[in-house]
Formats: structure tokens, C-alpha cells, sequence
């Protein structure tokens, strides 16, 4: 089970920090992702990390912006968001590959879990 916090509303240009829980003991075991749903529109890939953080990867709107990290020991995935825009208004989902692959996945059909989604709206 995936928990999502950190939502919210900020100034554009302004930073934000997402966090994603998960439950159970084999969380390290497995690469996690973020993605995001803006209105009216398709759920796109936003970043994902492997199991052992020791790979990282970004969509190119967020790149240089967004980073991702992990916390094994704590469970926990985190999207630091700095240096936000009006198109980054969206709901943020965490997820979770069961592949145990060492690429990361950007499509979500490669994902079999998925948090509840915290709404991120950037006031322009």
C-alpha cells in the first residue's frame, strides 16, 4: 500500500516536497516512480528511481527542477519539486514495478501499485 502526502497549494517559482509511504518489507526490493495528471489530461512520468537509488530518471519538462530520492529505511519515496510553474499543477501519484528490473519504467502500464494522488496546484 502507497500513502501520498505533501500536496498543496504554492507561488510559482516556490518549492514543495512529496513524500510516499509504502507498506511492507519488500519496498527496497522494487524501483518506484512518480507521475502527475494535470486537467484533462493523460497521467504522464514524471521521475523514478531504482531500488537501490542508485539510478535516477526525469521527464525532460522537469529535469534540472525535480529530483527524486529514496529512504529504505524509512520506506519512503521523495519528489523535491523546486522552481514549480502553473504547468506543473497536477495530481502527483507515487507507484511501484514489481519487474525487479535494473531500467527504470516510464510507462505506467509497468506498474502494479499506485498511491491514493496529492493534488499540487502552482498559483501563476
Amino acid at each position: 500500500q502507497l500513502q501520498a502526502s505533501g500536496g498543496g497549494l504554492v507561488q510559482a517559482g516556490g518549492s514543495r516536497k512529496l513524500s510516499c509511504a509504502a507498506s511492507g518489507r519488500t519496498f527496497t526490493t522494487y524501483n518506484m516512480g512518480w507521475f502527475r495528471q494535470g486537467p484533462g489530461k493523460e497521467r504522464e512520468f514524471v521521475a523514478a528511481i531504482t531500488s537501490s537509488a542508485g539510478k535516477t530518471y526525469y521527464a525532460g519538462s522537469v529535469k534540472g527542477r525535480f529530483t527524486i530520492s529514496r529512504d529504505n529505511a524509512k520506506n519512503t519515496v521523495y519528489l523535491q519539486m523546486n522552481s514549480l510553474k502553473p504547468e506543473d499543477t497536477a495530481v502527483y501519484y507515487c507507484a511501484l514495478d514489481r519487474r525487479h528490473s535494473i531500467v527504470v519504467a516510464t510507462s505506467p502500464d509497468n506498474y502494479d501499485f499506485w498511491g491514493q494522488g496529492t493534488q499540487v496546484t502552482v498559483s501563476s
